[in-house]
């Protein structure tokens, strides 16, 4: 019975290790969006009596917006590859994989509309 309880023991201390790591991935992940929300909050959008730039002052805030978001799942699939090469789930890689994929086609949207609208 003693040679359960150190067992036990021994189980639940490396479940809380796994779990402050768990705690410091998620803090890091979000302070990455905190920073990716704070520099695209800080552009600013000037109004001229220009219809026009009015428009494409419009259309950069939401590019930049859009593109904010490409960055954080750029950000999220990293996270998801990393861990799982960390645990060999490769499901979770694969989903890691397509998230990054579908963040960079969501960072350069801008660039790939002009590309195909030449």
């Amino acid at each position: 019975m003693i040679w359960n309880r150190r067992k036990k023991e021994k189980n639940t201390k490396k479940d809380t290790t796994r779990m402050r790591r768990a705690w410091m991935d998620r803090g890091i992940f979000g302070a990455y969006i905190t920073l990716m929300i704070t520099l695209t909050c800080s552009m600013t959008v000037f109004a001229s009596n220009d219809p026009l730039a009015v428009v494409n002052n419009l259309s950069e805030f939401i590019f930049g917006l859009i593109r904010a978001i490409g960055m954080i799942l750029l950000g999220f699939g990293i996270v998801q590859i990393g861990l799982s090469l960390k645990s060999h789930d490769p499901s979770q890689r694969a989903n890691g994989f397509l998230t990054l994929a579908g963040g960079v086609i969501i960072t350069f949207a801008k660039e790939i509309l002009t590309l195909i609208a030449g």
